[in-house]
């Protein structure tokens, strides 16, 4: 699996299964792929993916197909099926699948506002980020509204299964950073399918008060991404976005932690822009100490953005970096099982999970 999302795959036939995604926010250029029972997100449209020495049959019959390193079968894998809850649309014509879109396995996600206040300009937006993209390119809609949200989950549950619920932003302003959005929205969604475990994900708001907010408005869990742990790869990649320093991320998750429990904060870390794996252990030490998740993934370059040529990190530096991280993890009591809603608890784009579970519970919890 680690193999897989540094070097991609390529497609015999890649109408398989769900559609993949090009551009946009969150796992974009990729497919989902079930690999011995658990769903993950391969590049599937990058330039690495096309000169990956990983190539998938076109699906048999069941839906299932091999794949070939180099030409020799190298394990049995599947193809999720398309959502039935994309074949609807709302009173007012938008397809469901324009207002959120099914990741991984089981989980709904959407960006509800999909611009941003630094995208657009390379002097501030981040050179990774695609999240115009679909919206120039008519697959989705600008600003979902709390009741649009509230159907679609509702049909994805009721038709799909669906098991928890992702919501990203663009960031509006230099405030709340998009938490009002997010607790409106979660707030419609609870009230229409109340047992549906939620993530909120935004940068720190410049109130601590709106932890709780959104906390009110029925959010489990809350996202606070990093996206690189150094101030100098941050300023180079993400110059807008570091004007909110690492202290003050650190200062918002000792807060929310406060509020949402150990383990319920995460935080996204993006391997392979230029950190050395030492930073980013050191950082996720750091991070799990505050009771937060590091969900660390390899990078995956975007076509549209600035960063589209930039290589995928090699598997094996990925490996050497997982590995201890999966230790850390489960000695600070930390497991992605135990995050009620979200991209570490869904795990699809890293192969983290994994090593978590190759390690020994501490002693304590085995009493």
């Amino acid at each position: 699996m680690t193999d897989l999302q540094s070097l991609g795959l390529r497609l015999d036939d890649p109408a398989a299964g769900s559609p993949s995604r090009r551009g946009g926010a969150g796992p974009s250029d990729h497919k989902a792929v079930t690999v011995d029972g658990r769903t993950i997100m391969v590049p599937v449209h990058t330039g690495s993916a096309a000169r990956s020495p990983f190539q998938a049959d076109a699906p048999g019959a069941d839906g299932g197909a091999i794949i070939r390193r180099d030409g020799v079968a190298v394990a049995r894998i599947e193809f999720p099926r398309q959502p039935r809850f994309y074949k609807l649309q709302t009173f007012d014509g938008v397809p469901y699948w324009k207002i959120a879109q099914l990741h991984g396995s089981d989980v709904l996600a959407t960006t509800v506002l999909q611009t941003c206040i630094r995208y657009g300009r390379r002097s501030t937006s981040c050179q990774f980020c695609a999240i115009g993209e679909s919206l120039a390119h008519g697959r989705t809609i600008n600003r979902k509204q709390p009741e649009q949200l509230a159907e679609v989950a509702r049909a994805a549950v009721l038709l799909d299964g669906i098991k928890h619920m992702v919501m990203t932003t663009g960031t509006p302003n230099f405030t709340d950073r998009g938490a009002q959005i997010l607790c409106e929205s979660a707030f419609a969604v609870k009230a229409a399918v109340p047992l549906l475990p939620i993530q909120a994900q935004c940068e720190p708001p410049d109130d601590t008060a709106w932890f709780q907010r959104l906390r009110d408005a029925g959010v489990d869990s809350l996202g606070m991404h990093l996206e690189a742990v150094t101030p100098e790869v941050r300023a180079r990649i993400m110059p807008g976005k570091a004007e909110v320093s690492i202290e003050q991320y650190l200062e918002a998750f000792a807060e929310s932690v406060q509020v949402f429990g150990r383990g319920q904060i995460s935080t996204y870390i993006l391997a392979g822009l230029g950190d050395t794996a030492e930073a980013i252990l050191a950082m996720s030490e750091q991070l799990i100490g505050l009771g937060v998740y590091p969900f660390v993934v390899p990078f995956v370059p975007i076509s549209g953005t600035p960063l589209e040529r930039h290589a995928a990190p090699d598997p094996r530096f990925m490996r050497e970096l997982l590995e201890p991280l999966g230790r850390m993890l489960v000695a600070g009591g930390l497991r992605s099982a135990d995050i009620k809603a979200g991209c570490g608890r869904c795990g699809a784009c890293s192969s983290l999970a994994a090593y978590e579970r190759k390690q020994p519970a501490p002693m304590e919890a085995r009493l």
